[in-house]
């Protein structure tokens, strides 16, 4: 049988892992896509292959994904029954974390790992599970190319006043600072604005990737100028279960007053709050927009807050706006978060065309509006498929 070269790539959650399959030999191409989730808990893998099979959707055992090694070695078995003569050449990975220091992609030595197990603490719900999909492509692989790609390196081109604290400057020094996250996606729509609407990427664009992690970003140029999330993934708008920003005296409120310990703050903030926390009954905007309850209702209304303030902020930072570009599991599908964003924005620039908006349509703002409102779904894994192709290609 003839092999083939192949990318694999992969984004490890908490409890879930994310994978894709490219064709790199003249593309990429992407040949599949799945997700496996509830690792460790009662886990359900998902499996599409395009054109070239049905899709695949099956509970697994725990004993089949009771972790990231186990639930890769399960998505593997998954792909090599379709694509027997495909061989993995090189591994993708998003890392969520890469600190001051890594502004680019780049291939995954021992010293690369030590510094990224050193940037742990930077993001203690993301990256430690981040090393854990490394770890198991490692043992799966250990004679292909393992490639980082980082959430936080295309935010490196902000101005300083962007990402500095007002702390004393030793603290800048050490590294705690603005850092951005979410930048595989911004990377993928500045690339799909220069291809789609190359005057609009030149300008001034506001991205808001709305989805269970939510954040919003302001380029110009097609290059991150600020953004609202900050140390840490925990800043900015809230999420499906973070709280987004927050008082910091909150956290010596909840310690002094409440007695809760440090961790269970850091619980409290990351699992509890957000949308899942303001409503009491989930972290979906599907669930909550369809149960039409009081609480759900606030959540929405916070949610919508948020992103309209930081808005308006983002667009005071770029001196003006010439685009917002909707994106994330709600940007792209929920039209109700969209036009309750948009409503009373003529201000801004923005007005919103209903119709266009209910179609779905990529341009959904009015012919008349001055700036333009757009929906551009999201590839971070074709970003990662990119970075892993063109480094597996580089001269050693």
């Amino acid at each position: 049988m003839t092999t083939r070269t192949v990318a694999l790539t992969l984004n490890a959650g908490s409890s879930s892992l994310k994978f894709g399959l490219f064709d790199i030999a003249a593309g990429p191409v992407e040949m599949a896509s799945g997700l496996v989730e509830s690792i460790g808990g009662q886990p359900r893998l998902r499996a599409e292959f395009g054109a070239a099979a049905a899709p695949v959707t099956r509970d697994l055992t725990g004993a089949e994904a009771a972790d990231h090694h186990g639930a890769l070695a399960t998505a593997l078995d998954v792909l090599r029954a379709q694509f027997p003569e495909a061989r993995a050449g090189v591994v993708g990975h998003r890392v969520v974390h890469g600190g001051p220091g890594f502004t680019e992609p780049v291939e995954i030595t021992p010293s690369v790992m030590a510094e990224l197990r050193r940037l742990s603490p930077f993001a203690p719900i993301h990256q430690p599970h981040n090393l854990a999909g490394i770890e198991a492509a490692q043992a799966a692989f250990p004679e292909a190319m393992q490639v980082a790609c980082f959430d936080t390196a295309f935010h490196r081109s902000h101005p300083k006043v962007n990402d500095v604290f007002a702390l004393p400057r030793e603290y800048y020094d050490k590294g705690v600072r603005r850092y951005g996250f979410h930048g595989l996606s911004y990377d993928y729509i500045s690339g799909e604005l220069a291809r789609i609407a190359p005057l609009i990427h030149d300008g001034r664009v506001i991205v808001a990737h709305l989805g269970n992690g939510a954040s919003m970003c302001g380029m110009v140029g097609g290059r991150s100028i600020a953004s609202t999330m900050g140390f840490t993934a925990l800043d900015g708008l809230p999420m499906g279960t973070r709280t987004g920003q927050i008082d910091p005296g909150v956290i010596f409120y909840l310690v002094q007053q409440e007695g809760l310990s440090i961790d269970e703050v850091r619980q409290l903030f990351y699992t509890k709050s957000g949308l899942l926390g303001l409503s009491g009954l989930s972290n979906d905007m599907r669930t909550l927009e369809a149960a039409g309850t009081v609480e759900a209702n606030e959540a929405i209304d916070y949610f919508v807050f948020r992103i309209r303030r930081e808005l308006g902020g983002l667009a005071a930072a770029l001196g003006g706006l010439d685009a917002l570009v909707f994106c994330g599991g709600i940007g792209e599908n929920s039209r109700l978060i969209r036009e309750r964003v948009c409503e009373d924005m003529a201000w801004i620039g923005l007005e919103l065309d209903r119709e266009r908006n209910t179609r779905n349509d990529t341009v959904i703002s009015t012919d008349m509006s001055r700036a333009r409102i757009m929906v551009v779904p999201t590839n971070e894994e074709l970003v990662i498929a990119r970075a892993a192709r063109r480094l597996s290609a580089a001269p050693a």
